[in-house]
């Protein structure tokens, strides 16, 4: 059998984490058989529906490596062939229309939940004589279609994650809806749990591969699958990722967005390979550190949990930072280019180049996300550090304004500072104060970066030095500590 599966986002908000795992899964499974991977677009909701999460969408799925091979299509611009099944339906007495008002339908309800009963539908309609038919039109009612869903059926299908599944047909609501408010003679617009199953057959989709909140769809979907005389495809319905309390990951736990993953720093390696391990376990001897293409030789569902995957801040940063620590200075550069432009520093990405890759060179080994490095490298950019009340503190210390003195005074007398000199210029501060290297060293980072913490001392000042703000820097932090109390 040929594997075709498909992911089929609803745009109408931006690429969910959910929704890209579940195109992770996909995409490895489809690989791993050789099969292929389908992008259809699910825009029937067209209230919600909006043209920027079609593009944040597919923007979010091409920047994770996720290439599809076939799409995108939309279900918009398909109406047409699912009216049509519809009215198939209807032909074969397999759907009708049903004409309740909101408020019987409200009443019903209320009445089954006062006995106790689950709400649902309860068919009443499902056998109107054409002269109720007309007097309900009569009235200006406009009718839904149901399909057909008798109580005594059961359905069953083997998922590839948890196994034997059943539903009994009298636990799924009554008769469905598959197409809104319509005329006597035509077909309103369909629904989702009725198009995403003509979209399938018609796309020859082999296996469906999904969150386990779409469970309760897949009993309704498979008895349309038979009304429609298509071939059943194999379901797998994948753990929900949780938050930290266990419940479903939602907006109200802060970012969940592809795009605003991206916007704090963390690498699209990096994203894929970690929602590949929310929810599959490697084969042993597998290194977590992996690319699609290598987890995609081992995928298979087999190894997919069916408990919910928590979602770890941790080991999200921990996977980045691998991905960062070992990457290429040019490609880091790359990247970080962006994060000091948005941030307003004041560079000039072509002629700085060297020395924007010297700084990359210098914090990529420090960082978790590329963001990070905007408040890291602050004081390699702006004319005015500041001092925070610690580095202050440290200026203020005795003799550390001779120390600077001497420093200054040696810096102004070396004509390129570099990697073999700047020991010596260090050195006339430590005797000029006649103190210990030590403090020098930390007086020289607080006067340097404004504060006692940050990436390596030497290299900054080097870095500093290039752009001609050390001495700037050196003797305002000098007028600090010559006007201590």
């Amino acid at each position: 059998m040929s594997v075709r599966v498909r992911i089929a986002p609803s745009p109408t908000g931006s690429l969910h984490i959910g929704t890209a795992r579940t195109a992770v899964f996909n995409w490895l499974f489809a690989r791993h058989q050789g099969g292929k991977f389908v992008l259809r677009i699910e825009d029937t909701d067209l209230e919600r529906s909006r043209p920027e999460y079609t593009q944040n969408i597919i923007e979010g799925l091409t920047w994770l490596g996720l290439t599809w091979d076939e799409g995108p299509s939309f279900q918009t611009q398909r109406m047409d062939l699912y009216r049509q099944k519809v009215q198939a339906l209807l032909d074969q007495g397999l759907a009708y229309r049903a004409y309740d008002t909101p408020e019987e339908l409200d009443a019903m309800r209320e009445a089954q939940k006062a006995s106790g009963q689950a709400p649902r539908y309860d068919n009443r309609h499902r056998n109107l004589s054409a002269e109720q038919e007309a007097a309900f039109l009569a009235e200006g009612r406009k009718p839904v279609i149901r399909f057909k869903i008798e109580d005594d059926r059961e359905i069953s299908w083997n998922d590839m994650v948890r196994g034997t599944v059943t539903w009994k047909g009298r636990d799924l609501g009554g008769d469905m809806v598959i197409a809104r408010a319509a005329s006597a003679d035509e077909v309103g617009q369909p629904l989702y749990n009725f198009v995403v199953v003509v979209d399938d057959i018609d796309m020859q989709i082999s296996h469906v591969i999904r969150g386990e909140d779409h469970i309760g769809n897949t009993p309704k979907q498979i008895l349309l699958y038979e009304a429609l005389g298509a071939t059943v495809p194999q379901f797998g319905h994948t753990p929900l990722i949780l938050n930290q309390a266990g419940a479903k990951l939602s907006k109200r736990d802060g970012v969940t967005s592809i795009s605003d993953f991206q916007k704090m720093g963390y690498t699209a390696e990096a994203i894929a390979n970690y929602m590949t391990l929310l929810g599959w376990s490697p084969t042993e001897g597998m290194n977590e550190i992996f690319s699609l293409e290598e987890a995609a030789k081992q995928f298979s569902f087999d190894r997919v949990n069916k408990a919910g995957a928590k979602f770890d801040w941790d080991k999200l940063n921990w996977i980045n930072s691998q991905y960062l620590h070992h990457m290429p200075v040019e490609q880091l550069t790359d990247l970080l280019i962006s994060y000091w432009q948005a941030a307003g520093y004041a560079f000039d990405a072509t002629s700085d180049r060297t020395w924007l890759q010297e700084l990359a060179a210098l914090v990529g080994p420090s960082l978790a996300r590329l963001e990070e490095a905007v408040p890291m490298t602050r004081y390699l950019f702006v004319k005015d550090v500041g001092f925070t009340e610690a580095a202050t503190t440290q200026l203020q210390l005795d003799k550390v304004a001779i120390a600077l003195q001497g420093i200054i005074t040696a810096l102004e007398e070396t004509p390129t500072l570099t990697s073999d000199n700047v020991q010596g210029v260090i050195q006339a501060g430590v005797q000029a104060a006649g103190v210990k290297k030590g403090v020098v060293m930390k007086s020289l980072r607080a006067a340097l970066t404004g504060d006692l913490q940050g990436p390596d001392l030497v290299q900054s000042w080097l870095l500093l030095n290039q752009h001609q703000m050390d001495l700037p820097r050196l003797r305002q932090a000098l007028t600090i500590a010559e006007a201590k109390a």
